[in-house]
C-alpha cells in the first residue's frame, strides 16, 4: 500500500492552561497561526496552533471536567503525531480496507484554519495515535 504523506502536519500536546502554554511557545519563537474552540463530551475545549518555520505544535486545553487526568501526569505527554495528506477520503478508505485500527467511523470535520480541516486516527502497534489530516 502506498499513501502519499506530504509532511508532519503537527504534534498535539494537551495542556492544563492554554494561555500559559501559548506564552511559553511564543518565548521559543513560535507564533499563534490559528485559534479555535471545540466541543468534547458536552464541554468546550480550546486549541492554538503554534508555528515556527515548518513546525506546528497543536496545544489544546480540554474541557474542565477532562483536565484532571492531564494534571495528574508527572511528565509531559505528546498525544498524537499528525501527517498532512492531500485527500483524506482516499487515505481513510485505503487504511480502513487494509484492516488498520481506525478510531473514527469517518473523517471528522473541525472548524480549524480558514475553511476547516478533516482528520482521523489509527492506532500503532503500541497504542500510539497517528492522525491523518487534510486542511480544506
Amino acid at each position: 500500500m502506498n499513501i502519499s504523506i506530504k509532511k508532519i502536519q503537527h504534534i498535539g500536546i494537551p495542556v492544563t492552561n492554554l494561555e500559559r502554554s501559548e506564552i511559553f511557545y511564543k518565548s521559543l519563537g513560535f507564533e499563534n497561526v490559528m485559534s479555535s474552540s471545540f466541543e468534547y463530551n458536552g464541554g468546550k475545549g480550546e486549541v492554538a496552533m503554534m508555528k515556527s518555520g515548518e513546525v506546528i505544535v497543536e496545544i489544546y486545553q480540554m474541557p474542565e471536567k477532562e483536565l484532571e487526568e492531564i494534571r495528574q501526569r508527572k511528565n509531559g505527554h505528546i498525544d498524537h503525531i499528525a501527517f498532512d495528506v492531500e485527500d483524506i477520503m482516499v487515505v481513510f478508505d485505503k487504511l480502513k480496507t487494509a484492516d488498520f485500527i481506525v478510531l473514527e467511523p469517518e473523517p471528522v470535520f473541525l472548524p480549524f484554519w480558514e475553511k476547516g480541516c478533516k482528520y482521523f486516527n489509527i492506532l500503532g502497534p503500541d497504542g500510539e495515535r497517528i492522525e491523518f489530516n487534510q486542511i480544506l
